[in-house]
């Protein structure tokens, strides 16, 4: 035995080199168990893809932080730049990343992006949906029937704005105090600059399919929402049997609980 070996034998109280090996090779084996499970869970996945649609007021870039825990988790990720100028045109652009995508296709949206899977989820690559924060309507109602705004009021509704020609869009400090309250300023301003207004015209545009009635379906629900009220939400995630989850969060909770969201959709996949 090297003189080293012996050395560190008895800094640690270690008498028996066989003792100390086997400790060796077990923590080895321990090691190599966890990667194979890392594997083993991957290899569990139902779903090979997964289209996330952003919401008003947001962008593709709102999924940032989600990604990469999906692409940890062995998913390929399309995040969908909506033009937020019609259901319909909304509807289109998912539809095309979801004949894009390896199926089967895990298709998310969040906030407005609740009502354009509701319609594009009916696609047969669609395995399942994730509502995160979002709308879940009935078939013939459009946005404003789903908001239920005289039983659930939600300030930051109320605090948008709309300009000449027919955009909704959110103040910085409407998108700091009602869409992301839990986030850092600095946060918050480019949520604000990078925001996709929203065309009036879609808000009276009806849902025609309600995919959440044929497809397996979970909700993220942000526990602290004034765009989305907290409790409307967890009346859709009700209303659809939803597997739910809940977490103290402002609306961007895909950006403040992103790891919360990720789990949903991974779950959604198996």
């Amino acid at each position: 035995m090297q003189h080293t070996e012996l050395r560190l034998l008895r800094l640690n109280g270690i008498k028996n080199m066989k003792f100390f090996k086997m400790l060796v090779l077990s923590g080895a084996v321990f090691g190599a168990s966890i990667a194979q499970g890392s594997f083993a869970s991957a290899a569990d996945l139902t779903a090979k893809s997964v289209v996330l649609v952003h919401g008003a007021f947001a962008d593709g870039s709102s999924w940032s932080k989600v990604t990469p825990y999906l692409k940890k988790a062995g998913l390929d990720v399309i995040a969908v730049q909506n033009p937020l100028e019609s259901l319909k045109g909304d509807v289109a652009f998912t539809n095309r990343a979801i004949k894009r995508a390896e199926g089967p296709v895990v298709l998310v949206g969040h906030s407005w992006g609740g009502m354009v899977i509701t319609e594009a989820g009916d696609d047969d690559k669609v395995h399942s949906l994730v509502y995160v924060a979002a709308y879940a309507p009935d078939a013939g109602q459009a946005l404003g029937d789903a908001a239920k705004l005289d039983v659930h009021p939600a300030p930051g509704i109320a605090a948008l704005k709309q300009d000449e020609d027919g955009y909704f869009y959110l103040t910085d400090d409407a998108a700091a105090k009602f869409f992301a309250q839990d986030l850092a300023k600095e946060q918050t301003a480019f949520i604000a600059a990078s925001q996709g207004l929203l065309n009036s015209k879609a808000l009276g545009e009806p849902v025609t399919k309600t995919a959440w009635k044929e497809k397996p379906s979970f909700y993220a629900i942000a526990g602290d929402d004034h765009m989305t009220p907290t409790a409307l939400q967890r009346e859709f995630a009700e209303k659809i049997g939803a597997t739910s989850d809940e977490v103290v969060s402002s609306h961007a909770v895909m950006v403040s609980n992103p790891e919360f969201v990720a789990n949903l959709i991974i779950k959604a996949a198996k």
